[in-house]
C-alpha cells in the first residue's frame, strides 16, 4: 500500500536548475511532505561539475520530435510568461506590479539565422515538417535578403521569446524553495543507496543529476556523455544591441543546423547580466582548461554577426566561461526505475536534458510530478 501524501519524505539528489524546479512542483502539490535537496553543489557555486550556472541562457527551442520534447518547451514557454505577468506558477510569484523583476527572466525578440536550407536545419518537425512553435511565439517572421547577413541562407525573427540571467534564476529558485520550506544539505554522494542510508526516511527520490549519473556507481548510465560549451562574458556595449528593437530586446543564432557546433550567438542577459557570447559544441569532451584559441574565434564571430558590439578588440571581457552539458543518447530520461526493489523505495530519474535544461524545465517537472502521482496512488490512471 502507498504511504500518504502526508507522510511522504521526498529527496532530491541534484540542485540544478531541474533538481530546484522539481523541489518547487512537488512541495506545491505536496505541501505536508517533507522535502530535502542533497547536492554538492548549490546556485552561487563555479564548478565544472555545476552545469546551469554556465547555461546562455534562453528560450529558442530545439525539440523537433512532434512528442514529449516539443511539450516540455511548450509548458515551460509558457510558465516563464506567467512569472514574468506576476502570475502564480506552483505557488511562486517571480514579478510584482511596481516591485520589479526579481527571477532573472525577460522577453526578447530574435532572429535565428541558418547557412543551410530549411530542410537540413532540423527546425521542422518530423510528422508535420513544419516549425511547431510558430505560433506560440507570435509568428515567425522570414528575413528579407537585405537583412541576411553575408552567406547566409534565410533566417526567421521571434516576435517574442526569453532570455535568463542565469545567477538571478537559480538564486531565485532556492529562495522559493527555502520560503517552501525545503531543506537544503550540501553533501556528495557516490551512489543512490549511499544517499538513502544517510536519508533512512526517504520514502521516494528524485534523481535529478545530469552527467552525475554516469558516475553514480548503481546508476551508471552510459548513454550520458559531456557536450563542452565555451562562451565569454562581456560588459554590455555603449551601442545598444537593438537593431530595430528596444535595448537588449534583441539577440541573434546563426548555424548551419539548429544544434551545431559552429553555433554562434549573442545573448544579452536582463537585469545587468551582461552579453554572453558564444559557442561551441564539442562531444565527449571534458576539459574545463578555456581554448584562448577557441575563445578569440567566438569574439569574432559574434561581433561579425552583431556590429554593435564593435571590434573584438573593443569588447570588455568580464568572464571566460566553460561548461558541460548533460547529453543522453536517446534524449533525456525522465521515468520510474524499472528495476524494482532495487533501492526499495521508488525511484524517479530527470537527467540529460543537453544544452535544453532551462527552455524544458517546467514542463520536464510537470511530468515527474505526473509519474510521482502516478507512483503515490498506483491505482491512478495518471
Amino acid at each position: 500500500m502507498a504511504s500518504r501524501p502526508d507522510q511522504q519524505h521526498i529527496t532530491i539528489l541534484g540542485a540544478g536548475v531541474i533538481g530546484l524546479t522539481n523541489s518547487l512542483v512537488l512541495a506545491h502539490t505536496y505541501p505536508s511532505a517533507s522535502i530535502t535537496i542533497v547536492a554538492k553543489h548549490f546556485p552561487g557555486d563555479r564548478s565544472i561539475d555545476y552545469t546551469s550556472p554556465w547555461a546562455g541562457a534562453n528560450w529558442s527551442s530545439m525539440a523537433h520530435d512532434n512528442g514529449p520534447l516539443e511539450k516540455y518547451d511548450e509548458v515551460t514557454f509558457h510558465r516563464f510568461g506567467e512569472l514574468i505577468d506576476g502570475k502564480s506558477v506552483y505557488g511562486c510569484q517571480a514579478v510584482k506590479p511596481g516591485e520589479g523583476n526579481e527571477v532573472g527572466l525577460g522577453r526578447q525578440s530574435m532572429w535565428l539565422v541558418f547557412d543551410a536550407p530549411i530542410e537540413e536545419t532540423e527546425i521542422l518537425s518530423e510528422a508535420t515538417g513544419k516549425v511547431w512553435y510558430n505560433e506560440l511565439v507570435g509568428g515567425l517572421r522570414d528575413l528579407g535578403e537585405g537583412e541576411l547577413p553575408q552567406g547566409a541562407v534565410f533566417g526567421v525573427e521571434f516576435p517574442t521569446t526569453f532570455r535568463i540571467n542565469t545567477q538571478v534564476y537559480l538564486q531565485w529558485l532556492q529562495a522559493q524553495a527555502l520560503a517552501k520550506g525545503i531543506t537544503l544539505i550540501r553533501r556528495h554522494y557516490p551512489s543512490v543507496a549511499a544517499v538513502l542510508s544517510d536519508h533512512s526516511m526517504t520514502t521516494l527520490l528524485i534523481n535529478s543529476t545530469g552527467l552525475g549519473s554516469l558516475k553514480l556507481t548503481d546508476i551508471r548510465d552510459i548513454n550520458l556523455y559531456p557536450t563542452r560549451g565555451q562562451t565569454l562574458l562581456v560588459a554590455e556595449p555603449k551601442t545598444p544591441i537593438n537593431r530595430m528593437y528596444e535595448l537588449e530586446r534583441f539577440k541573434y543564432t546563426r548555424s548551419p543546423k539548429r544544434v551545431d557546433p559552429t553555433t554562434t550567438y549573442v545573448f544579452p542577459r536582463p537585469l545587468g547580466g551582461g552579453v554572453i557570447l558564444g559557442g561551441s559544441r564539442q562531444d565527449d569532451d571534458w576539459s574545463e582548461e578555456f581554448d584562448e584559441e577557441l575563445g578569440r574565434d567566438i569574439m569574432r564571430r559574434c561581433c561579425e554577426l552583431c556590429p554593435e558590439l564593435g571590434k573584438p578588440e573593443d569588447l570588455q571581457i568580464i568572464a571566460k566561461n566553460v561548461g558541460l552539458r548533460p547529453s543522453r543518447k536517446g534524449g533525456p530520461r525522465i521515468e520510474t526505475e524499472k528495476e524494482q526493489g532495487k533501492w526499495n523505495v521508488p525511484v524517479v530519474h530527470c537527467y540529460g536534458h543537453a544544452g535544453a535544461g532551462y527552455q524544458s524545465s517546467w514542463g520536464t517537472a510537470e511530468r515527474v510530478l505526473e509519474l510521482v502521482q502516478k507512483t503515490l496512488a498506483p491505482s491512478s490512471k495518471l
